[in-house]
């Protein structure tokens, strides 16, 4: 469905512009994203965005969505983990899934960067960090958190977004799309500046606390003082 209109608009090209203006439709630049894609709000609670444990120490990011009331398509464990109930059963029409960068993407401000921006899971301690960041960045825009009660190949973690983070859907003149926005109403620029801005920076541009150097020992003692010093005579005898 996503795909319907960049065939129409290839075509178009073809016959009027050639194979070269096509391939710039096709790949539309930063700026004109902009105004290529809208978007719309969505019921967040019918979303979940889970953190996958793969390997022994990797995670996937996949967002489900609950199109119908039943079955469920996620569903809580006791030890704080998260079923996927929706492998148990036939789940089209009842549930999606949102695997990788074709299903979700970034937008801030109004403005697409799935093309500038990777987003990717991180696990520091027991913390899960979802964040998105470029090779410009020293520090990555953290667009979800959650606490990690223990590692099941089974069981997954439910990402709790950011304060001003939500899930928007991508329409495209009008006609709703598939496609899943990790969305934020301010541009990046301004995110970017605030992490510029933020104490973990400024600890991170000065570096790790050293201890103090010790002052240099010696057999000989200095006495700080610019009097003049009277020193001991011990008389010679023959």
């Amino acid at each position: 469905m996503g795909r319907t209109y960049f065939r129409k608009l290839t075509l178009a090209a073809v016959a009027g512009c050639g194979v070269a203006s096509a391939t710039a439709l096709l790949i539309p630049s930063a700026h004109s994203a902009r105004g290529l894609f809208d978007s719309k709000p969505l019921q967040q609670q019918r979303f979940a965005v889970l953190a996958q444990p793969v390997g022994q120490s990797d995670w996937k990011l996949l967002v489900l969505e609950q199109i119908k009331q039943r079955p469920l398509c996620w569903a809580p464990r006791p030890d704080g983990l998260v079923h996927p109930t929706l492998n148990s059963f036939n789940f089209k029409g009842i549930c999606s899934r949102y695997l990788d960068s074709n299903g979700y993407s970034l937008r801030s401000g109004g403005e697409d960067l799935g093309t500038r921006f990777r987003l990717t899971l991180q696990q520091q301690g027991t913390t899960l960090q979802l964040q998105a960041f470029n090779s410009s960045q020293r520090i990555p825009l953290v667009i979800g958190k959650a606490s990690v009660p223990r590692r099941d190949r089974n069981g997954f973690v439910r990402m709790q977004l950011q304060p001003g983070w939500r899930l928007e859907r991508r329409v495209y003149k009008e006609r709703t799309l598939s496609h899943v926005y990790f969305a934020h109403p301010n541009p990046v620029n301004q995110l970017l500046a605030r992490l510029k801005d933020s104490p973990t920076d400024r600890f991170a541009r000065l570096g790790a606390p050293k201890a103090p150097i010790p002052p240099a020992r010696s057999g000989i003692q200095r006495v700080a003082s610019g009097n003049p010093i009277r020193l001991e005579v011990i008389p010679f005898r023959p």
